[in-house]
């Protein structure tokens, strides 16, 4: 494969980001972002949090992600990459828990769940969201591979990108997550 096919193979599936609500239903991808940065606005208003979840590539992006709106939203957020807090966890309430244990401590009503899965079926992400919905949350999946998978039929909004490798589709999802930062930069000067 050669970088020009690379990167076109890369802009065709950012150009077929799909973007849907709760049922299902696909909307224009600026109106899913415009929401989720009103729900991020309401947060930082509150000063509610919003939380990232992701395993292994997806782990970091959230490590970074988290960090980035953090400093660009001005908004308290949160991260479950702390390797003693997912091993104990994982260790004495299955590996499924080790986002939604964490998460049970501290959400409250109103605050953000971004969820961030390659292949949208990962259990401890899916257990997130289920608990996210339990305490009164909002849950933001970012997923590609098959769009059938777990996660994307569960959050409020979803993001959903046509990918079937790993390596595009977690620099897609870099790609839609800078994309959400850079609108509070731009807004914020």
């Amino acid at each position: 494969m050669s970088w020009k096919s690379s990167l076109d193979s890369l802009f065709a599936i950012l150009d077929e980001l799909v973007v849907t609500d709760a049922d299902g239903v696909a909307m224009d991808t600026d109106q899913g972002f415009a929401l989720l940065v009103e729900w991020i606005d309401g947060c930082r208003e509150d000063r509610r949090r919003i939380y990232f979840a992701g395993n292994g590539a997806s782990a970091s992006m959230a490590s970074h992600f988290s960090t980035d709106l953090a400093k660009n939203a001005e908004v308290p957020t949160e991260v479950f990459t702390d390797c003693s807090l997912i091993t104990a966890t994982g260790n004495d309430f299955g590996y499924d828990q080790t986002f939604a244990y964490p998460l049970s401590q501290r959400m409250v009503e109103g605050e953000v769940l971004i969820a961030i899965s390659s292949s949208g079926n990962s259990p401890n992400a899916v257990e997130a969201v289920k608990k996210a919905h339990e305490f009164g949350g909002l849950a933001v999946t970012v997923t590609a591979m098959n769009p059938d998978n777990a996660l994307r039929g569960l959050g409020d909004l979803n993001f959903y990108l046509p990918a079937d490798s790993y390596g595009m589709a977690e620099s897609g999802h870099a790609v839609v997550l800078h994309h959400l930062v850079d609108i509070f930069s731009e807004r914020n000067g």
